[in-house]
């Protein structure tokens, strides 16, 4: 009794020990998540292009200060003439000068300070577009681990299946070899087998399917992976959650900038309108020793440009019209994807109800025909559709409770809360207002130049 006891002890603690190991290396949705992330081409694209935007912003800022040229010119003149002989004379000569110039525009109406404004605006705008790609990416994996864990439950469930039946038409043989049923029963149940192999090849058809998915939206192939962990909190009710999308949604947000964008170039196109003050300074030296100093003031105004100028105004009129009713728009659909989000998660919770129901009756009706089946009074083909139907019942609900917990992170990309921070997923996240703060003041590649390239590098890694 002793040894019994010390084996039992044994056998456990091994099983524990292979257990573990197992469970500690499933990957959650939590790993998806951050492997989405860092992996992401389109995230990697989307970065790249806002620190594109944050370079037009140190550009419009550097056409405000002095632009300084140095140029060397060397001339080589030859030539060729006769004297009153008629007699051949040729004279050359190489002369060089070199000169530094510096240009600055003094007075611009606002043309310039409008041009760092809009593109200011431009890269508040670029980050809110950044923010709703990083929704795409976690919804598109929070979609790929449930599908993937979907169809491996279909899949198990279909196996299931097909033992199940293996062993009916077993029965219905050993039942046809004494004579209590006909070749007609074991040939239906012969029937239902193969569709039944065949409705498993079709699951695992759509498991490798959803493999493929989940390596395109993960970045690697799926391994064992964890249940589902809860999923989080929402709001009350569907006008709250509409509430928070107004004020926190990306996609209205970048409306927003993109609206003040279009005020800020009504206002450059009247600046246009206006004359411009330039300086030019320079400082010339050619050979000899000789040199030469200007300074000039140039005045530039536009009379007449065959009415380009009035037809620019006129259209940043009409796009700043476009702009200001997108973001009306765009709030519209917005509140319109909150409400469709909501509506279906509570028609996966109604449609999870349903089906659990529809498995208790389905099982009940599976029993009870099983039991009448041993006593002669249901067929084999009553059995085999009451396990159909409950087959059919425990997928229902296998996609249901997919849908609920998709529906759930649904409400939260359409509130716009589908991110790593309020994920809370506990990873560095790309930092837009670094490379920003390092070019916003147009650097050159010179001691501030340093930190840029730092910060090129630590990208390039």
């Amino acid at each position: 009794m002793r040894f019994l006891k010390t084996a039992t002890v044994a056998a456990f603690t091994l099983i524990s020990a292979t257990v573990a190991p197992l469970a500690a290396s499933a990957e959650t949705l939590t790993d998806a998540m951050i492997a989405a992330y860092r992996n992401s081409n389109l995230l990697d694209q989307n970065q790249a292009l806002l620190r594109a935007a944050d370079e037009d912003a140190a550009i419009a800022l550097a056409r405000l200060r002095p632009v300084i040229n140095f140029t060397v010119q060397s001339t080589y003149r030859w030539q060729e003439t006769s004297n009153f002989l008629g007699q051949p004379i040729t004279t050359d000569d190489l002369s060089t000068s070199a000169a530094l110039t510096a240009d600055m525009n003094i007075l611009d109406f606002g043309r310039g300070a409008l041009a760092v404004e809009v593109a200011k605006e431009s890269v508040l705008a670029t980050r809110e577009g950044l923010v709703n790609i990083e929704q795409q990416v976690l919804g598109a994996a929070i979609q790929a681990f449930v599908q993937v864990r979907l169809a491996q439950e279909i899949v198990d469930l279909r196996q299931s299946n097909v033992r199940l039946i293996t062993q009916e038409l077993r029965a219905a043989q050993d039942r046809f070899e004494v004579g209590e049923i006909t070749r007609t029963d074991v040939a239906i149940a012969e029937s239902r087998l193969a569709a039944s192999r065949a409705n498993l090849a079709a699951a695992e058809g759509d498991l490798a399917v959803a493999r493929e998915a989940y390596k395109a939206a993960v970045g690697r192939y799926p391994g064992n992976l964890a249940p589902l962990p809860g999923t989080p909190a929402l709001p009350k009710s569907l006008q709250a959650a509409r509430d928070v999308a107004v004020r926190t949604h990306p996609q209205i947000k970048q409306a927003q900038r993109q609206a003040a964008i279009a005020d800020l170039n009504v206002a450059r196109a009247q600046a246009d309108t206006r004359p411009t003050l330039t300086g030019r300074a320079s400082v010339g030296l050619a050979e000899g020793g000789n040199t030469s100093n200007t300074l000039s003031l140039t005045l530039n105004q536009t009379i007449y440009a065959g009415g380009q100028l009035a037809a620019l105004y006129r259209r940043a009129i009409a796009q700043r019209e476009a702009a200001r009713s997108g973001l009306l728009q765009t709030s519209v659909q917005i509140e319109q994807q909150v409400g469709n989000a909501w509506a279906n998660l509570e028609v996966t919770n109604a449609s999870i109800q349903a089906t659990d129901r529809q498995i208790a009756a389905a099982q009940t009706a599976y029993d009870g025909v099983r039991e009448e089946a041993k006593v002669g009074s249901r067929t084999t083909l009553d059995v085999l559709n009451a396990e159909q139907e409950l087959l059919d019942a425990r997928a229902g609900r296998l996609q249901a409770v997919a849908n609920r917990y998709l529906s759930v992170y649904g409400v939260l990309q359409s509130m716009g809360l589908l991110t790593v921070d309020h994920l809370k997923l506990g990873i560095p996240t790309y930092d837009p207002a670094a490379y920003y703060n390092t070019v916003k003041n147009a650097p050159v590649h010179s001691i501030p130049g340093a930190k840029l390239d730092r910060i090129l590098k630590s990208i390039g890694n």
